[in-house]
């Protein structure tokens, strides 16, 4: 018997999948739709079909926050159904080729092609093939320039859609900023677009003059002989200079899915998700997101405590996660976790609390959550000196990590994850040596904290975790140079040889993280549209899934590089001037690159600057008029 709901769906034949096919794939519940909560409409009372896509495996969709509150919001509307499409995996994508099986959508197993719009949200520069991959089966014509009213409108959003130049010819619409407040504006406009007989590209122009939409055809792209930017220029009038981000004002009052769709599988964040703030006030130079977001805007602490009860009874799940960029900053947190210990403890809910600093740490609330002491705790030191702490201005002190941690040894936990960072600006061989130094202090603190008596036959467990640094749009740190890929693998050995040093390093554990699809990740996190044609080469012989390591072929990407003439190096290893004009400088962030440049210079000076309750920087957040921008400052962290 075939997955397909026959009873409400007039599907094609093709669509109508054999029993010995999904049994010849791996996990075929990614395909099968029908999950709890999932939205099922009446065809018609339809004006709009959106397919929304995470260019990925289900289970890595289906962890995002994004989809479902989008999801959940566009199904609020009578005359719009929303579906979802994930990247069909390696065998489920062969035999859909062998077969000539268009990609379809989850819900109603219709074709993608039939759709009025096809949105991806952009959350890793390394998922870019997959987003031809999704095109390419959906039958929809892969450049932007080659489509018709026949194909739907490719609209991107999320966090790469800030630089969305690399993949901009594949776009005809990109919405820059957080989705809760133009989706009805550009879609009534696309209703009446279609009523009036408009042609394709007046709509996209029409488009254009809604705020947070940026349409890349209507940009001309002018080059220097070195390869920089000349200019960026609208081709028509009335095209705005520059995209504004869209920012949700009221978080509280906004839309919140209170019946996320339940995955018939596990997957990556499976538990109640539930977002308590949105923005940080931290600063960090190497954090995009920390930009893209401000500023910070909370919920209220009522409303996450209805939101929570109502959430575990229509889900069924047994965890629950406080979701933000820095959830020890929610000012809300004591109050919403002394309820949620009393409600949670009665009803046998777990409790997680990811993103909490360890400056921050409580051991009262903490020792309160069940479950954590059977996991490890994780710290995010970034750096493995006080100077290249400064340097990227993580406000974080060495005394601070011993503290935290002795806090943590003495509630009962003994295994600890560091999180830290090389090729940062600036770095030296001391500050990677560090590392080992840290780790071992921590193990120190210990086995002076704890008797060798109350161990209970165990001991301390460290796991130091590198990532390679890469330089992202919207941060102080976008002018900075990159590492290569040779200075990311000998600081790798020098961290590890650091570790080997230590007097306790049999219990310490060290990881790092694949030095070529670093590269690659920064050459697209700050590339132009040059990088199209690579793109899609690659794809053309066979990238797809670059963000898993099994399927990554980085020379196929160099190939392809060279053949284009394009130099990795002048992408990567370049430092930008000041008034250099840089691929997304279309784009207003909502922090303004003058602010930018400043604590970029002060980074350089290793200068540590004040988080927003302290003191306002004068980022440019408060244009909003909203959130900690007109809260008053307190002078002290």
């Amino acid at each position: 018997m075939s997955f397909i709901n026959l009873s409400r769906c007039n599907l094609n034949e093709k669509l109508a999948l054999s029993d010995e096919i999904l049994l010849s794939i791996s996990k075929p519940e990614r395909y099968i739709g029908g999950e709890v909560n999932s939205a099922v409409k009446d065809l018609s009372d339809i004006k709009i079909r959106f397919a929304f896509c995470f260019p990925d495996v289900y289970e890595i969709g289906m962890s995002h926050l994004g989809i479902q509150i989008l999801y959940g919001l566009f199904n609020e509307y009578e005359d719009v159904w929303c579906e979802r499409v994930f990247s069909p995996w390696s065998d489920m994508d062969s035999i859909m080729r062998e077969n000539d099986i268009p990609l379809f959508a989850l819900e109603s197993q219709d074709p993608i092609k039939g759709f009025d719009f096809l949105g991806f949200t952009l959350q890793y520069e390394m998922c870019y093939t997959n987003i031809l991959q999704v095109l390419d089966l959906s039958g929809v014509a892969i450049y932007s320039k080659d489509r018709t009213w026949d194909d739907p409108i490719v609209i991107g959003g999320g966090p790469c859609s800030y630089n969305p130049e690399p993949i901009a010819d594949f776009f005809d619409l990109f919405y820059i900023g957080e989705g809760e407040t133009k989706y009805r504006e550009l879609f009534d406009l696309y209703e009446k677009a279609k009523y009036e007989g408009l042609s394709r590209e007046e709509f996209l122009f029409q488009c254009s003059q809604i705020n947070g939409i940026y349409v890349p055809s209507l940009y001309d792209i002018s080059y220097k002989e070195d390869g920089t930017i000349k200019a960026i220029t609208p081709v028509r009038e009335g095209v705005p200079s520059v995209v504004k981000k869209e920012l949700c004002l009221d978080l509280t009052n906004a839309y919140y899915p209170m019946k996320p769709v339940m995955p018939f599988i596990r997957v990556t964040q499976d538990r109640v998700v539930m977002e308590v703030m949105r923005g940080c006030i931290r600063g960090c130079r190497f954090c995009q997101a920390g930009q893209l977001y401000r500023p910070l805007r909370e919920r209220d602490v009522k409303k996450l405590k209805e939101y929570a009860i109502t959430l575990l009874k229509n889900t069924g799940y047994e965890e629950i996660s406080l979701s933000s960029l820095s959830t020890s900053d929610y000012t809300g947190l004591n109050e919403l976790l002394e309820f949620l210990i009393d409600y949670c403890n009665e009803h046998k809910v777990n409790i997680s609390l990811p993103s909490l600093r360890i400056d921050a740490f409580s051991l009262d609330v903490m020792s309160k959550v069940q479950d954590v002491k059977k996991s490890s705790l994780t710290f995010a030191p970034e750096a493995g000196s006080q100077r290249m702490r400064n340097v990227i201005n993580k406000g974080l002190t060495e005394e601070d990590i011993l503290r935290g941690a002795h806090e943590a040894f003495v509630g009962g936990w003994n295994k600890v994850k560091l999180y830290f960072m090389l090729g940062l600006p600036g770095e030296t061989p001391e500050d990677i040596e560090g590392i080992g130094d840290i780790a071992n202090k921590i193990a120190v603190e210990y086995f002076e904290t704890v008797p060798k008596e109350k161990r209970n036959g165990r001991t301390i467990e460290i796991v130091a975790s590198t990532s390679f640094f890469v330089p992202k749009p919207f941060t102080p740190f976008q002018w900075a140079s990159m590492n290569t890929k040779e200075e990311f693998l000998d600081k790798a050995s020098i961290t590890r040889k650091g570790i080997m040093a230590q007097l306790n390093q049999k219990h310490i554990k060290y990881n790092w993280h694949e030095a070529d699809a670093s590269m690659l990740e920064g050459i697209l996190a700050r590339g132009d549209r040059k990088l199209s044609t690579v793109i899609y080469n690659v794809y053309k012989r066979g990238c797809i899934f670059d963000a898993w390591s099994e399927h990554f072929k980085n020379d196929i990407w160099l190939e392809e590089m060279e053949k284009a003439s394009l130099d990795p190096m002048f992408y990567v290893k370049r430092e930008r001037t000041k008034d250099e004009i840089l691929p997304w400088d279309m784009i207003d962030c909502g922090v303004s690159k003058e602010f930018l440049w400043r604590e970029w210079e002060n980074s350089k000076k290793g200068v540590v600057s004040p988080n927003c309750r302290q003191s306002c920087m004068g980022c440019g957040g408060a244009n909003y008029g909203v959130g900690i921008c007109f809260q008053p400052k307190t002078g002290v962290n």
